[in-house]
């Protein structure tokens, strides 16, 4: 059974920093897509960031420039270093992983970040 384990959230204040990690197992991690989605109550899910096995990586553009997604293909990790944090970042963040030839996605439990003063 594929299982993703996210770690890092918190309460940081506007500008801050936090750094995400999610640990995969039970995965072929190298056939695998991985990255973040956030979601708020009453909105849909939406992607943050995403990082292919080739390092190639994708942002929505509320977070370019200020989160960096990157993963440790050896650990099976990956991480999302968010710097700048601003109260709209308040979200879930979960961890997603997906099949590049299957199309199946597997979702972590997520982790709270709250940006507040």
């Amino acid at each position: 059974q594929v299982q993703l384990v996210e770690s890092g959230g918190g309460l940081v204040q506007p500008g801050g920093s936090l750094r995400l990690s999610c640990a995969a197992s039970n995965i072929v991690f190298n056939i695998h897509t991985m990255g973040w989605h956030r979601q708020v109550p009453g909105k849909e899910r939406g992607l943050v960031a995403a990082i292919g096995n080739g390092g190639i990586t994708d942002y929505t553009n509320s977070v370019r420039g200020r989160f960096i997604v990157s993963r440790d293909n050896a650990k099976e990790m990956v991480y999302l270093q968010m710097n700048n944090l601003k109260p709209e970042d308040t979200a879930v963040y979960y961890c997603y992983a997906h099949n590049i030839l299957s199309g199946q996605n597997y979702w972590g439990q997520g982790t709270q970040v709250t940006v507040t003063s």
